[in-house]
């Protein structure tokens, strides 16, 4: 049952609003999804999958795809929404896939809530060499005077951040290509009261908080008259891929000199890439891949 205390901790805060985030919240532009991956067909991770506004675009252009997400509630709408897809319940700090195992990991509006430091060496790690991390964001066109006083009762967006300091600043990752597609999202006095229960400035309030800010937006939204002829919200969905260069091994536990109190993965450096490699974080042990996989990459179990 629901109470006047905060919901859950803020990179969790979503689920508590899972069925207003997928009815509230808008979609990815099928073209903005093909730019991400490219023409041929992938192997794809996706990290803080949500509901599944952007692994159902994913499957439908025809990539191997496995979705994550570390609330439980969360995949459980995304499963209604795909139920074939294979999907677990994991943080992108700790990935429970074997070294070089996707082309392509990508995180649709989810990358704020990683902790950098760890999530980052783990996604390299899990690239094949010359793979892609990939992050698309939907941000309000707040260029629109009416939707920057929106922004102002849900909290503002501000478009051209690019991929993010943590991810250009990283050893692991190379220069990043960006492109920018507009779409626009119908918005009624229903689904604008979704929205703003799914947005995290909102999810994060206690009840009462939540549902005070719930009438300030549909104030807001009868101010305009429109009542169920609804309004066009404009989003830009902004794109970004960065191609692997140093990839994070794991060591297996037989392989640690004694003595040593914990392995630790070592960084191999791809040609492409002239940075240094640095030593990311310890992972848990690991152990030996199935007979019949032949790519001599390692599996780490996270139970």
């Amino acid at each position: 049952m629901a109470t006047d205390s905060t919901p859950d901790a803020p990179g969790l805060c979503f689920g508590s609003a899972a069925e207003a985030y997928d009815r509230g919240r808008p979609g990815y532009p099928r073209e903005a999804v093909a730019w991400l991956t490219g023409e041929d067909p992938l192997t794809v991770l996706e990290l803080g999958a949500g509901t599944g506004k952007l692994t159902e675009h994913l499957v439908a252009l025809g990539h191997d795809v496995h979705a994550t997400d570390p609330d439980p509630r969360m995949l459980d709408r995304l499963g209604s929404r795909l139920p074939e897809l294979r999907v677990s319940q994991t943080a992108a700090e700790e990935i429970p896939a074997a070294d070089g195992t996707y082309d392509l990991v990508v995180a649709a509006d989810a990358d704020a809530w990683f902790d950098s430091e760890r999530a980052l060496p783990e996604i390299a790690r899990v690239l094949k060499r010359g793979g892609t991390f990939a992050i698309v964001r939907n941000l309000r066109d707040e260029r629109i005077p009416w939707v920057r006083r929106l922004g102002g009762l849900i909290g503002h967006h501000a478009t051209g951040r690019g991929i993010g300091d943590a991810v250009e600043s990283s050893p692991y990752f190379g220069p990043a290509e960006d492109a920018s597609f507009k779409h626009w999202q119908v918005i009624d006095r229903s689904s604008v009261q979704d929205l703003a229960r799914s947005l995290p400035e909102v999810a994060v309030l206690d009840r009462t908080g939540q549902e005070s800010k719930v009438r300030e937006v549909l104030a807001f939204y009868d101010d305009f008259g429109r009542g169920m002829d609804g309004m066009q919200l404009p989003w830009v969905s902004e794109c970004f891929r960065a191609v692997v260069g140093i990839q994070p091994k794991t060591i297996r536990q037989d392989q640690v000199p004694a003595g040593t109190a914990s392995a630790e993965p070592v960084a191999e450096e791809s040609p492409e890439h002239d940075g240094e490699a640095t030593v990311p974080v310890a992972l848990a042990p690991a152990v030996e891949p199935p007979a019949d996989d032949d790519s001599g990459m390692l599996l780490i179990d996270f139970r």
